[in-house]
């Protein structure tokens, strides 16, 4: 069903280049899970959509056995056309034709074609070992050259901890991660090029004040542990009406009484908790979201617009890009620009994929400018 909404979204566009980042290889139990990457990956390429993509390089980080080196986020896929002349990074001046299609996955530190890196030890909450990082790739196109960045950042671990402030602990864990990653794309031990980094930053609403404003005539009950005294949970309950329950909260459990509150509109109406862009609006730009908040759908095959009740939805996959990188998109042109979610009606998993496509300026910025239709894929 996956790979059905994806191909069917490139035969909408039917892009030059194609780049898809994904998270979670192998998923959360990877080691006996990562035998069915290769399969995953072969019967993407092989398919329909995309056999006139004669060129690919597919970058997968298998080694789980490493804890110094594997992360969750190396998984990154480019695909284009033989018309296109793509070249990925070598060094910081030399880059390499891309022929074939080729698929790396061993070693990946060593890949000279490829940056990767996990966040420091002392980033982890808790102090427990994450495989949370980023990889960047660098690309050039005739005579533009962009980085594409894919990043995995820090969740929320209880729900409970998250109501307790805002902004939540979470959100400044989340904002000293990609403050790191932004340092280490921009310093000076390669030139610097647009970028676009995508992928699952974990962005949450505020907990604290979405929850008062779902809650705004709600009674709340505390209820501790009769062990420890903690917090066990909290029931919001209505002043009329029976009091009946409006938010059951708990560290994994969200259990709001109207999920319609988030789809209606796309769930805009809520974009106003969505701040913890806002810290990086100088140096990070997003175009206007329209679609659904991207997380935690329902992974039952039935239920594809169905949240779950473990977190308060929120759009944790974003597709985000340099001031550079947005001169590259065309200014007067919004029908050739989209800005949306795969599988709006199917089960893709507990994340919507978000993808971004454009037609890509080359020459930005200069007369006669060649545009190649680009879409790249969270």
């Amino acid at each position: 069903m996956w790979l059905r909404e994806f191909c069917q979204t490139v035969q909408t566009h039917r892009p030059l280049f194609v780049a898809l980042h994904c998270q979670e290889v192998g998923g959360k139990n990877y080691e006996a899970s990562m035998t069915h990457v290769d399969s995953f990956i072969k019967e993407l390429l092989s398919s329909d959509a995309m056999k006139d993509f004669n060129r690919a390089r597919v970058y997968l980080d298998k080694n789980y056995k490493s804890q110094e080196q594997f992360t969750v986020s190396p998984s990154a896929l480019c695909l284009f056309l033989e018309s296109l002349s793509f070249l990925p990074v070598i060094d910081s001046k030399k880059f390499r034709k891309v022929v074939g299609k080729e698929v790396c996955s061993d070693a990946l530190p060593s890949t000279a074609t490829l940056e990767k890196e996990k966040f420091p030890q002392d980033y982890f909450p808790e102090c427990k070992w994450s495989r949370k990082g980023f990889i960047r790739t660098r690309w050039a196109l005739a005579d533009c050259a962009f980085d594409l960045v894919n990043i995995h950042l820090f969740h929320d671990a209880s729900n409970l901890v998250a109501w307790e402030k805002s902004p939540s602990v979470y959100s400044g864990t989340r904002q000293k991660a990609l403050g790191f990653v932004l340092d280490r794309i921009t310093d000076q031990r390669f030139e610097r090029l647009p970028y676009f980094i995508f992928g699952d930053f974990n962005f949450r609403l505020d907990s604290k004040q979405v929850i008062e404003s779902l809650c705004s005539t709600a009674s709340m009950q505390t209820v501790r542990s009769t062990d420890t005294n903690e917090v066990d949970k909290l029931i919001f309950r209505e002043s009329d009406n029976d009091h009946k329950v409006v938010l059951q909260l708990e560290k994994k459990l969200f259990n709001y009484i109207n999920q319609d509150v988030f789809r209606e509109n796309n769930g805009t109406q809520l974009l106003e908790f969505d701040r913890e862009l806002s810290v990086f609006k100088e140096r990070l730009h997003e175009l206007d979201i329209s679609f659904p908040p991207s997380y935690p759908y329902s992974e039952d095959s039935s239920q594809g617009k169905q949240y779950m009740n473990t977190r308060c939805p929120a759009w944790c996959d974003r597709i985000l890009m340099s001031a550079s990188a947005k001169d590259l998109l065309p200014e007067n042109e919004e029908k050739s620009i989209t800005y949306d979610n795969i599988g709006p009606s199917v089960c893709m998993g507990d994340h919507k994929p978000v993808y971004l496509y454009f037609r890509l300026n080359t020459g930005a910025g200069k007369p006669h400018a060649n545009k190649h239709k680009c879409c790249v894929l969270q």
